[in-house]
């Protein structure tokens, strides 16, 4: 701790160093590789989206639409496998390794894509990352949970989290600036960058103290508390909390404790995820279709993007004062009623762009307030498993909706009707966030 801190008076140092037990400077390491983390599973989400008006252009693989959307789903179905297998498997093996595993995984598929010579073999590589993506978010959520004061998971999950939008923005922004001069292939190589953090995170990201000591390895806890110079009750307050013994299982969502909530839980991320995918996968396309130009096609999806990256915080800061639930409702509700009304004649340019902003804060921004949500709704030692288990269910919204709309424009139906699924997705989504049980004396 003295090397991290070198040359700080002793005074200030004792001020601060640390929070509740856990000095800044970790804790804002952990949030930080978290953070780059998701900003690249947030890149993935945007980055098909972007490219796929240019894959149905690429004439040596003679795309179709319904090809393409099946090829997006591809991915999609491996998030589903990756989220509930990984996120489950966090809580027997750990954080630091699932995480490390995941990230090598997904970075090194990102390349082969690069350099795939058919849609089969494309196809295939973005199953095989979807699987290491759909890991990431529950790996990477109770790692920054666990090593965060009470009084700042919150605020650290929004940190993190945020990455998650603003890497389908970069995506966006890439898209924008390097797709017509250096083509698709491009924004693959760097989809596989975060591989250069691998090495960081082998180094120097710390286990999770809490999982070591709920799977009582009390050497290996002791150690890095040591080399971290921690205080180990911040951890063991946290096992005390969540020691229940439904929690050691994946029994403990099926409980009737816990039933009902995970039920509806999972019929919103699905219709959320819905939303979350067919937008981001077909909305260039559909506005191309609509008659605007590749580029102005892209920046509909940065802004829709942009305003899911700000409102997502603005609505998690707003949610932990007023609760999750309701902020989430009227967040679907909003995207609902904004996709509705991209179909109503041809609205000015400017009014387009806001409602397409709206719908992005409302179905994008959203999935982090759910996740959140989700995390606190659990008790602690089924967190990871609670929240992989929603992810990867949900990821069944994420498969249907790039293939539905595909099917939809193959089949030259109306462009309306796209976005007729997008509202009916959002209104369900809001029945099952209200009709999820709410805990007493506790605003989640």
């Amino acid at each position: 701790m003295s090397q991290m801190v070198k040359g700080i008076p002793q005074a200030i140092e004792k001020e601060t160093a640390s929070i509740a037990g856990v000095s800044k400077s970790l804790m804002y390491f952990i949030v930080g590789i978290c953070f780059i983390t998701i900003l690249a599973d947030g890149y993935d989400l945007g980055i098909y989206g972007a490219v796929l008006p240019s894959l149905l252009d690429y004439k040596p693989w003679a795309l179709t639409p319904t090809h393409a959307g099946a090829i997006g789903g591809y991915s999609l179905f491996g998030m589903l496998i990756g989220a509930i297998l990984i996120g489950t498997i966090t809580d027997y093996l750990g954080r630091k390794w699932t995480l490390v595993i995941s990230v090598t995984l997904f970075s090194l598929t990102m390349a082969g894509c690069a350099m795939a010579t058919s849609p089969e073999v494309f196809g295939a590589l973005r199953f095989i990352g979807g699987v290491g993506l759909g890991g990431v978010i529950p790996t990477a959520s109770s790692l920054v949970v666990e090593y965060s004061p009470r009084h700042r998971r919150s605020l650290n999950y929004v940190l993190m989290f945020s990455g998650y939008s603003f890497g389908t923005v970069l995506g966006a922004v890439l898209s924008i600036l390097l797709l017509q001069s250096y083509g698709w292939r491009v924004m693959f190589w760097i989809g596989a960058l975060p591989i250069l953090v691998v090495p960081i995170m082998i180094k120097s990201l710390p286990e999770s103290v809490s999982y070591l000591l709920s799977r009582n390895k009390q050497e290996e806890a002791d150690a890095i508390c040591n080399r971290y110079q921690i205080d180990p009750s911040f951890f063991t307050e946290q096992i005390a909390t969540g020691n229940e013994q439904e929690n050691n299982s994946i029994k403990g969502l099926f409980s009737k404790k816990y039933f009902k909530a995970t039920m509806f839980i999972w019929l919103t991320y699905i219709m959320g995820f819905y939303l979350v995918y067919g937008l981001n996968t077909w909305l260039p396309q559909i506005m191309r279709q609509l008659g605007y130009s590749l580029n102005s096609s892209l920046s509909f999806l940065l802004v829709m993007n942009l305003a899911a990256s700000f409102g997502a915080i603005f609505a998690s800061a707003i949610a932990d004062r007023f609760g999750s639930k309701k902020i989430i409702a009227i967040s679907y509700f909003l995207a609902a009623l904004c996709a509705s009304l991209l179909t109503v004649g041809a609205p000015p340019i400017a009014l387009t762009y806001l409602l397409v902003g709206v719908t992005g804060f409302g179905s994008v921004g959203t999935t982090q307030v759910m996740n959140a949500f989700v995390s606190k709704y659990y008790p602690a030692q089924s967190r990871a498993t609670g929240l992989g288990w929603g992810l990867g269910i949900g990821r069944i919204g994420a498969i249907s909706g790039p293939i539905l709309v595909g099917y939809l424009l193959s089949m030259k139906v109306n462009l309306i009707w796209s976005f007729y699924t997008f509202v009916i997705a959002g209104i369900i989504a809001v029945l099952g966030i209200l009709l999820v049980p709410s805990k007493k004396d506790e605003i989640v």
